[in-house]
Order: C-alpha cells, then structure tokens, then sequence
C-alpha cells in the first residue's frame, strides 16, 4: 500500500517564489558575520550601515574619523532601531530620502577702503 501523502511523486507547495534565497542567478554568494550577534549570514541578505567613530580621548590632539561598515541581519536590525518597517504605500514610494549637508558659511572678500 502507498501512501499519497508520502509518495516521492506528490507535489510539495512552495512556500516562496525565490525558496527563500535572494542570489538571483549568483550561485554562491560570500558569508558575513553579523556586527551586533556574530550571526553568520549571506552577503545579499545583510542590511549595511556606515558608522563613524571618534577615536580621540584627548581633547587638544584630534584624530581623523574612523568610517566602519556595520553589518546587520534583520533581526538584529529591528531589534537595534537601526531600520524600521513601513507600510506597502511608503514601500512603493521611490523619492530619495532628503539628504542633511551642513551649511558652510562662504568666505566674504575684503572690502576695499574708501
């Protein structure tokens, strides 16, 4: 007697459309180790933030700033604040979030004596 439920020719749903991978054609893809929990994950599923670190403990000598790319898993990330969720109509808005440049005051020439 043969099972239906257990035979190798029964079809099994699919859960995701992509089996849960996001290589999309790139067969094997580089492992990254999660900043926050040392997660081990693929390179295409990490969310990436810049970070920028002062490392100077004295105040008179000052050091350049320290650029570090954090690699967060989602988990880690909604766990942090470091990213949040948003609603399908915020998802399928495609503006550039507004960008924050500190305003330099330009140098004024010197006036000319009368």
């Amino acid at each position: 007697m043969i099972y239906p439920l257990l035979s190798p020719y029964s079809k099994v749903t699919k859960k995701r459309r992509n089996n849960g991978c996001a290589k999309k054609g790139h067969h094997h893809v580089q492992t990254v180790n999660c900043t926050n929990c040392a997660f081990c994950m693929p390179r295409n599923e990490i969310i990436k933030k810049l970070g920028c670190f002062q490392m100077s403990v004295f105040n008179a000598y000052v050091l350049p700033k320290l650029y570090v790319k954090l690699h967060y898993h989602v988990s880690c990330t909604i766990h942090n604040k470091v990213a949040r969720n948003h609603s399908p109509e915020a998802q399928k808005d495609c503006t550039p979030p507004p960008q924050f440049r500190p305003v330099v005051a330009t140098p004024q020439p010197p006036q000319k004596p009368t």
